[in-house]
């Protein structure tokens, strides 16, 4: 297969990439998400862009993505996150090292009572103690409280379904 052939397919695969952006943020702008002043739509946070093109190699029989210490996982089915994340998904996470690298609109793995949970950061904002976020399932109701970077274990940055 020559570099033509592998170029057009990795051009074709970020088409079916963008089409799937496209639907799901016209799909999952139907849901409202309330935060501090009033109710917001999910549309409205823009999730941060982790992964560039040039770490995408696409073979004949294999799709490559180079995400440096990645991991992926499972998730609870609690219905949380409404129909972002389907039964059989696996969500990839990757450390983030600083307060700096998470923004509204991004999906966080935290610990909160000795649990996992996996929700949006609607807020981040800053106080007496430091950088603080405010996360929140987008099917809850209510936000989670105050999460420090501390209680972070991952950030999202892809989900295979």
């Amino acid at each position: 297969m020559g570099k033509l052939d592998v170029a057009l397919r990795a051009l074709w695969l970020a088409a079916i990439f963008m089409l799937g952006v496209v639907v799901g943020a016209n799909y999952f702008s139907s849901f409202g998400i309330t935060k501090a002043g009033g109710v917001t739509a999910l549309a409205s946070y823009e999730v941060s862009d982790f992964l560039d093109s040039d770490n995408i190699d696409v073979f004949p029989d294999k799709i490559e993505i180079k995400i440096p210490n990645a991991q992926v996982r499972g998730f609870a089915d609690t219905g949380s996150m409404g129909a972002m994340f389907g039964k059989s998904a696996q969500g990839i996470f990757i450390p983030p090292k600083s307060a700096d690298e998470i923004n509204v609109g991004d999906i966080v793995s935290f610990r909160q009572k000795g649990a996992l949970i996996v929700h949006r950061v609607i807020e981040k904002g800053r106080d007496e103690q430091g950088v603080y976020f405010l996360t929140k399932g987008d099917a809850s109701p209510a936000a989670d409280g105050k999460i420090r970077f501390e209680q972070i274990e991952g950030l999202l940055v892809g989900v295979i379904y």
